[in-house]
């Protein structure tokens, strides 16, 4: 199953008078990079949470938002450090006096300083319980996010497969268009082999002969054909693939596709297979501009 990296996910809840609200979202990204906000007293609590957020996904840039509030809306007790306060208001009034700068420090100078607030001890005593408590929410906010990327991946993968139809049924063409153009060109080598033959020149028959079988073999392109088609089946295959990281995998199949699709236009002499090799480049181009979104 297909997970897109895009996703968003919120949750709420109430526990022992403190509120907890999580919000997450994710978007495309190459790796897992995981960012994670929380309130300051719960600081030391982040590498659990990052680790929380990675258990749940492989690729994609994570941010995650989590508030932890009492039940009336009002923040967690906060008090102030009256040491730090003080030794910044002396460090202020000092680099006034020395440098030579007129009027008062006033508060908003002070709240520069975000250490001359700390959380109140009973905050402290219970941080752990309340952190148990985040986690729950936090997950919830998880199963919301991961659950919208798997219904965008379920699109994707109906679009892919869509497509990938359409590719096959192009290239099934292709095989037919060239297999009656190997027999055309076949007979007319064969008819000019004839032809040289027929007349009073030295020649080797055997030489004209591999030379022909050798013109034909560089205008198949029946063994690209096969391999497309092999690719096209593991492609569809991968769509319902349970294990994750199936966007690498697609990547790959994708390239191979490009490649064969390449091939065909290189060895082709048709103007009707040079038109459907356009039509699926452009098909797996739509693909590839998708699969960037796939984790």
């Amino acid at each position: 199953m297909l997970e897109s990296m895009t996703g968003y996910g919120n949750a709420e809840g109430v526990e022992n008078g403190v509120r907890v609200t999580a919000e997450i979202r994710s978007v495309n990204n190459r790796f897992a990079e995981i960012s994670v906000k929380l309130p300051r007293q719960f600081s030391s609590f982040e590498i659990d949470a990052r680790e929380q957020i990675r258990s749940r996904v492989q690729r994609g840039k994570i941010s995650a938002f989590l508030q932890i509030t009492a039940d009336n809306e009002e923040e967690l007790p906060l008090v102030v450090n009256e040491r730090k306060t003080r030794a910044y208001r002396k460090l202020l009034d000092d680099v006034c006096r020395y440098g030579g700068i007129e009027g008062p420090v006033g508060l908003e100078h002070l709240l520069n300083y975000s250490d001359i607030f700390e959380s109140d001890n009973r905050l402290q005593e219970h941080a752990e319980a309340i952190w148990r408590f985040a986690r729950t929410v936090l997950e919830k906010a998880l199963d919301g996010m991961v659950d919208m990327r798997r219904r965008e991946g379920e699109i994707l993968a109906r679009d892919f497969a869509e497509r990938i139809e359409g590719i096959t049924n192009s290239l099934e063409s292709i095989r037919g268009i060239s297999e009656a153009n190997r027999d055309r060109v076949r007979d007319r080598l064969r008819e000019k082999v004839e032809a040289v033959a027929g007349k009073d020149v030295a020649y080797s028959r055997e030489r004209l002969e591999m030379e022909l079988v050798i013109i034909s073999d560089k205008l198949d392109i029946t063994e690209e054909c096969i391999r497309f088609a092999s690719h096209n089946g593991f492609f569809l295959e991968e769509l319902h693939n349970d294990e994750p990281g199936s966007g690498r995998k697609l990547n790959f199949l994708l390239q191979e596709q490009l490649r064969e699709a390449n091939t065909i236009a290189s060895k082709s002499q048709d103007a009707a297979i040079a038109r459907k090799v356009v039509y699926i480049k452009e098909e797996l181009e739509k693909i590839r501009e998708q699969l960037q979104n796939i984790e």
